[in-house]
């Protein structure tokens, strides 16, 4: 994708994010309880959109509220929902709720990320686990996934590093369908050119429930399973974005490793 969908008009964002949707106009005509023939003529740019039908479509497709916000500046109205940045003064009671959610997790490590998994807030336990990785992965801003599964990042110590990047690479495509980010797009190119044993998907090689990462430590093989926590009811575009990935130990050795930690 050359162009972001948000660069576009508003007619051929309506058009691109029905593309990926899988909907036809029929399909988001009837979602938003219009008619066919007035969103052909709303993208086609025959009829202008009131604000009301704006977010309606917006609804409807289920976009992310930059999208949103994107989708009513192109039809010529004021985004609805405020975009600051994660340090911003505004927004230090979300920052304080995130950073106890992440202390309280320890002795397991938990870290928060950005829409491009770029790393805002950790607890103590992510520097320990960080030891063997080079330095500059880890000048800001530290992209995650690119620790993870960088030659000179975690790869290296990562037993099942095949399984791990397949993981990865599957919540980044979807992550990419939900939001058509083009950086998550150029993240995941970059990522599957890093070296990795093939990796299969969980029902191709009978694994368990979810995938672990298992992590070769100087604590010995620290096996993890991961969650992840967003804001219920964000209504201001950057805590919409902002993901906790909390690591739990997956068996009683990694448990009883991380509290020697």
């Amino acid at each position: 994708m050359t162009i972001a969908i948000d660069q576009q008009s508003f007619g051929d964002q309506i058009k691109l994010w029905r593309g990926q949707r899988r909907m036809s106009q029929l399909d988001l005509a009837l979602e938003a309880e219009i008619s066919a023939r007035h969103l052909s003529f709303v993208e086609t740019g025959r009829s202008k959109p009131s604000r009301e039908m704006v977010m309606r479509l917006a609804e409807s497709l289920e976009l992310p509220l930059r999208s949103r916000n994107a989708l009513l500046l192109a039809a010529g109205f004021a985004p609805a929902y405020r975009e600051r940045s994660f340090d911003d003064p505004a927004l230090a009671q979300a920052r304080e709720a995130v950073q106890r959610i992440l202390d309280g997790h320890a002795p397991s490590p938990a870290l928060a990320v950005d829409r491009h998994w770029n790393m805002v807030a950790h607890n103590r336990m992510i520097p320990l686990l960080l030891g063997g990785v080079d330095p500059s992965l880890l000048a800001p801003p530290v992209n995650v996934l690119r620790l993870s599964l960088h030659p000179r990042g975690l790869a290296p110590q990562i037993a099942n590093l095949g399984a791990w990047k397949h993981h990865l690479i599957e919540r980044l495509k979807a992550q990419f369908a939900a939001s058509a980010d083009p950086v998550l797009d150029a993240l995941r190119e970059e990522l599957e050119a890093y070296p990795a044993p093939a990796g299969k998907a969980p029902w191709e090689t009978g694994a368990g429930l979810v995938v672990p990462m298992e992590l070769e430590a100087a604590a010995g093989r620290l096996s993890f399973l991961s969650t992840t926590t967003v804001f219920g009811t964000p209504v201001e575009v950057t805590l919409s974005e902002i993901a906790i990935e909390s690591f739990f130990p997956a068996d009683a050795a990694t448990a009883e490793a991380l509290r020697a930690l």
